[in-house]
């Protein structure tokens, strides 16, 4: 946390690794510091439809709420937009979502799902295509399909469900430095606030609080806050300009990566 003025800005970062050896503290603090210092006499900014650039972390966030319509047990209950779409295109061309618990980079890799069945890789969309959904043996027998390695558990005394274990974009080849100079009028959404509750996974409506800085002629311009940015996920996912190549392991269900996205609603001030 840094303060001026009597305003407070807070930072955050991670480092992950299977071994207390492999964690670099140094780097997460320094990155922390970056994201808390940068934001220093943010305001709020006049509304208006932009391109955004996603940070990988809040790429993550997105990843996982976008996994909760993909997951088998909600296609059954009604509660996916991705209802009967296999085969469909939902997404632009370029974009790919496989979910890999047997990459061992992921915070998430297993060799088991939660029923004991082993794990694998499991492409959800692919080149814009939809093609299944994550399933448990329950949730595959009763989709007329099989269990895809994906059982989930909240602990050992509860029943098994499913969701995906390690969700990931495949990455595209550039930086989100070289991301941010190819966008003419957007803004680099650095952290989100209440993205879970801001999406309804089966319409698709798609509203969280965001801050960030602001980018005027492919460079990095004034930090702002307390705005939020809008679309629908079924926009989003058509709308994806780039992916980046700076994949991100975090200690979550899904890994990040810098994501930029045209025509969104940006409304501040």
């Amino acid at each position: 946390m840094v303060e001026e003025d009597g305003a407070a800005q807070l930072g955050y970062a991670f480092s992950v690794g299977r071994s207390p050896v492999e964690l670099d503290l140094g780097k997460a603090a320094g990155e922390a510091a970056e994201r808390a210092v940068r934001m220093i006499g943010a305001t709020k900014p006049a509304s208006r439809r932009l391109t955004v650039v996603l940070d990988p972390m809040v790429t993550a966030q997105l990843l996982g709420v976008l996994s909760s319509t993909l997951n088998g047990e909600a296609v059954l209950k009604g509660r996916s937009l991705f209802a009967n779409r296999v085969g469909e295109q939902v997404a632009n061309p370029f974009v790919t979502l496989v979910d890999d618990p047997t990459d061992q980079r992921a915070f998430g890799a297993s060799h088991v799902d939660a029923e004991g069945l082993a794990t694998r890789r499991n492409v959800l969309i692919e080149g814009g295509v939809l093609r299944g959904f994550v399933q448990s043996s329950y949730s595959g027998r009763r989709s007329g399909t099989a269990s895809t390695g994906n059982a989930v558990r909240g602990s050992y005394k509860t029943s098994p469900g499913c969701g995906c274990l390690a969700l990931a974009l495949a990455p595209g080849t550039r930086s989100q430095a070289d991301l941010v100079a190819s966008v003419e009028r957007g803004v680099l959404v650095q952290s989100v606030q209440g993205l879970h509750s801001g999406v309804n996974p089966v319409s698709g409506d798609f509203s969280t609080g965001a801050e960030g800085l602001l980018i005027e002629g492919g460079q990095l311009g004034a930090p702002v806050k307390e705005f939020t940015i809008a679309s629908t996920l079924q926009r989003m996912l058509h709308d994806v300009v780039e992916v980046g190549g700076d994949v991100a392991w975090l200690p979550m269900t899904a890994a990040g990566v810098s994501l930029v996205i045209g025509d969104v609603t940006m409304s501040g001030a």
